[in-house]
């Protein structure tokens, strides 16, 4: 890794994703590099020409972000190492001096666009949609472009563009967020701190009654709870599916290292993704016969009836 850390971001400066990149520790000495799309931005990292990539991974609206859930599912040498919380708040922003009755056209990144919906085709049920790189890209396209009328933006648009903020809060969801990840290449997870998340990708064996039981049984039979399951089509042929998972917990906690275990002997493709810390600090609650003492006193156990010892525990 270079003295001076490099992170590719989806820019320009200004994005949700570079507002993420800001609570990074540390990040702020580093080389920031403006990328186009999550692919660019994964590819860079694989390559070495940066340490780090900061991606969008979820959103409270949308679910899953399909686009970086794909990306990852090959590129099984890219780890996860750090968890990042946006909130998420749009304004319309147009070139000085436009109506918002003379808007027509909003340029908008796909999520965003999403996001904001229901107050579009209530405030302009005949605007047309046009697709931009990111919710910065998208007033500048506006002003410098004149690809539409107006955009889509994140409140502090006002300091990257020459451009006029004409209605304020028009997310759909007035607590939306968005869910980053800092992703790097290959090495250990974090140390564990208690509060933390694993993420996987599996996928199922065959196609059979039962089968997606089957893969969760060995989460929920050592205490394992997930706060993320979806199914992503693996697109090799019509109906098979990969599962984009994530853990409470962390690779080195006895209980999500044995469901993993079992996970591998039961699936015949599992991606790691990574083990780090949860951004907002919740500790899931462990049973006690689902806690490292009890894998470890189990273990021991075990170990004393294969020598052939007398077990009078």
């Amino acid at each position: 890794m270079a003295d001076t850390p490099r992170y590719s971001y989806l820019g320009p400066a200004g994005t949700f994703t570079w507002e993420a990149l800001t609570q990074v520790p540390g990040a702020e000495k580093g080389e920031w590099v403006s990328v186009n799309n999550v692919g660019e931005a994964l590819d860079d990292v694989q390559q070495g020409r940066s340490d780090y990539a900061m991606i969008a991974i979820e959103n409270s609206i949308e679910g899953g972000v399909s686009a970086t859930q794909d990306a990852l599912a090959v590129a099984p040498e890219l780890r996860m190492v750090g968890e990042y919380m946006v909130p998420v708040r749009f304004v319309l922003a147009t070139a000085p001096g436009t109506a918002l009755s003379e808007v027509t056209t909003v340029a908008a990144h796909a999520v965003a666009y999403a996001q904001c919906r229901t107050w579009l085709e209530t405030t302009l049920p005949k605007h047309h949609h046009v697709p931009a790189a990111s919710n910065v890209q998208a007033a500048l396209s506006v002003v410098e472009g004149g690809l539409a009328d107006a955009a889509i933006a994140p409140p502090g648009i006002t300091e990257q563009a020459d451009v006029e903020i004409i209605a304020e809060n028009i997310g759909d969801n007035p607590d939306a967020a968005t869910r980053f990840v800092l992703v790097q290449k290959g090495g250990k997870a974090p140390a564990r701190t208690g509060a933390d998340k694993t993420s996987i990708i599996a996928e199922l064996p065959d196609d059979r009654a039962g089968g997606l039981l089957e893969m969760l049984e060995q989460f929920a039979t050592r205490g394992v709870n997930l706060s993320l399951l979806e199914s992503r089509p693996v697109g090799d042929s019509m109906g098979r599916y990969r599962f984009v998972i994530d853990l409470d917990g962390h690779i080195d906690d006895e209980r999500v290292a044995d469901a993993l275990m079992g996970l591998r002997r039961f699936s015949p493709n599992v991606i790691y993704l990574g083990s780090y810390p949860r951004a907002n600090g919740h500790v899931p609650s462990v049973s006690q016969h689902n806690s490292d003492e009890a894998f470890a006193q189990a273990r021991a156990w075990m170990s004393r009836l294969r020598d052939g010892s007398v077990d009078t525990a």
